[in-house]
Order: structure tokens, then sequence, then C-alpha cells
């Protein structure tokens, strides 16, 4: 069976929400692998008014995944960059903050309590899905202080996890992308990639990663991971002498920024559970197709799940665990303006990506 189930785990985490701007559903499934290590975060009020979506898609463990969703958003409201409005700095500063919270003693604690099994040797900690609520995330006081106790030494957890987020505020949509999970808006029924998938193929991510003194061998970052950024995963952070956008392995997000207008329809955050199986144009097709037949928009989600579901554990595809965040924007998004897109050739669309600007 190994990593497997015999029979897929179909139940499935979903929920909606929506506000006088934004409609948005989800929906989370196990499928065929032996535990859940996705979570997410949706929060249509981050604050009064911006919403914040996010996707992590754990890999080694669950831990990160949840550490992230409990608590990158709030770490964006604590940045001096987001009281100025600096809505890319503040989340490309949020980060790199997961790392450094997840050290020492404070760092230990509060992944054990995330986790319900603890490794001792290789402070890999195991728990469940983790989905918070907005009452989450209206401290912005930065009180993460240090603490003294048995494991002050702790570097980190070995897993990571992916995080793809979305935040809109009113015309404004900011996407941050660290891994292989992606977020994709259609606009006039056109699938635009606003992230890009981190894969140690890639000529900068390759340069990065030999630079650092790691390898790439079976496409995997020193033989074991198949994508070359993330949260956690501290034994590929390890080079003293480089600093955190430079190690083998990084937090580093990409920030892309785009101004909404209203050919926009909606915007997808997905781990890379369900672009294994689809590619960006034939989810935006498929949404298009049950949007208007469903109640809720969690149920299109589900509708994904289950399209990409795989019948049998043969192939890998479609065996992942899979999570995903449709946001649809009321119209009108914008009455006054429209953003203009880039001029991209119609017959590559799925490759198509809305410009990304790294920090």
């Amino acid at each position: 069976m190994g990593i497997y189930l015999s029979t897929p785990k179909t139940d499935k985490l979903s929920e909606n929400g929506e506000n006088d701007r934004l409609k948005y559903g989800l929906s989370s499934m196990q499928g065929w692998r032996a535990s859940m290590e996705d979570a997410h975060s949706a929060l249509l009020d981050l604050d009064s008014e911006t919403a914040f979506f996010g996707v992590f898609d754990g890999h080694g463990g669950r831990v990160v995944s949840k550490f992230c969703a409990k608590y990158l958003h709030r770490q964006v409201l604590k940045t001096e960059a987001y009281s100025a409005g600096d809505l890319g700095s503040a989340v490309h500063r949020a980060f790199f903050r997961m790392d450094e919270m997840m050290r020492g003693q404070r760092g230990w604690r509060e992944l054990s309590a995330l986790g319900d099994k603890i490794n001792k040797f290789s402070g890999m900690i195991e728990g469940f899905i983790w989905s918070p609520r907005g009452s989450d995330s209206n401290n912005q006081q930065d009180d993460w202080a240090s603490e003294e106790g048995p494991h002050s030494d702790f570097a980190g957890p070995t897993c990571g996890s992916t995080a793809c987020v979305a935040l809109i505020r009113n015309n404004q949509l900011v996407v941050a992308n660290a891994g292989d999970s992606r977020c994709v808006i259609s606009r006039a029924g056109q699938a635009y990639n606003l992230s890009r998938d981190h894969k140690p193929e890639l000529a900068v991510e390759r340069e990065r990663i030999m630079k650092a003194g790691g390898f790439i061998h079976m496409g995997r970052v020193n033989g074991s991971l198949n994508l070359s950024r993330a949260i956690g995963d501290v034994e590929f952070k390890q080079n003293k002498f480089l600093p955190p956008e430079k190690q083998v392995v990084t937090a580093n997000p990409d920030i892309n920024v785009v101004e909404l207008c209203d050919d926009d329809d909606f915007v997808v955050v997905a781990c890379d559970g369900i672009w294994d199986c689809m590619s960006s144009q034939q989810l935006v097709n498929f949404i298009h197709e049950h949007i208007n037949k469903e109640i809720t928009l969690s149920a299109v989600c589900e509708k994904v799940l289950d399209r990409c579901l795989a019948p049998s554990t043969i192939t890998g595809e479609g065996c992942d665990n899979m999570t995903m965040i449709l946001v649809q924007f009321k119209k009108p998004v914008n009455r006054n303006k429209k953003a203009e897109v880039a001029e991209q050739s119609t017959s590559s669309s799925d490759e198509t990506e809305i410009h990304i600007t790294e920090e």
C-alpha cells in the first residue's frame, strides 16, 4: 500500500462565505494519500478593506502547513509595511517570518500544540488539517516572545509546506507564492497564471541551488524534495554564509500585483494535487461550465476534486491531497477603468502569466 490507502478518503471539508464585494467557496479532500497534509486560510475580513486566501501544501508532515494557516495572515497584519498600505512587502516579510517563528523553544512549543505526535530525532510533528476563522486575525501586536527551555536550540521543523496566498483590497490583487501551489485568474474566460511553480529545473532555481551548495538529482533538490521554495524544511537552509533568500530551499515568495478590472470573473488558489490533473485553462473552463449550475461555490470546488481524483493509484496522478479555493468577484469590480492584459498568444494560454515580480 505504501504512501497510499487501499481506498481513497473522499469526505470533503467545505465552506462558503461572502461580503458585498466577494463570494468564495472552498473544499479539501485527503484522497488516496495516507494522511492529509494540506491546510488553508479563508478570511473575508483580514481588515475592513482586505480579504486573505491561502493554500498550504505540506510535505514530510502536516504541522508546517497548519502553522502557516494559523499564523501567516496574522504576521501580514503586524508588519509596518501593512500599516503603510504596502501589501506586497507585508506578505513578503510574513513568509520569512514563518521560518523565524518556528525556531527555538517557542517554535517547538507552538508546533507541538498544533501536532499530535513528535519524532524527537527528526523534529517532525504530525497533526490534523487546520482552517482558521476570521477572529484569529484581530491582534496586531507582534508579541512572539522568545522562551528558554530544553528546545531552545531547535533549528526548525524538517517537514515543510508550500504557501500560495491572495490578498484582495479594493481593485488590487496581491499574490505571493513559494512552491508549486498556484493562483490563476479568469479574465474574460481566459486563464492567466498569477504565480510560478517553483521547480528545481527552472534556471533561476537551479542557479540558486547550486550556488548554495545543493544539487539536483532526478528532478529533486538534493535527491529528495521536488520543489525548490517552501516554508520549513530546515535541513535545506543551513548555509550560515548566505541570507535566507539564497539558501538551497528558500521561503522567498514571488510577489505579483494585479489591478482588477470588469473582465475578471474569479480567482482560484489550489495545491498541485489539482494542477497535476488539469491545466490552468482546463480548470477555468470547467468552473465556467459549472459555476451557474451549483448553488454554492464550494459545490463547484467539490466537483473539481471529484473530477481530479484518480480511479486507482497506478499512475500517481490524481492521488494527492487536494485543496481549492474559488473566489468570485461581484460585478462590477471597477466601473471606471479596465487594466490592460499583457499581449499573450491564446494558443499557449495554459502557460500564460501576468507579470511576476521578485522582492
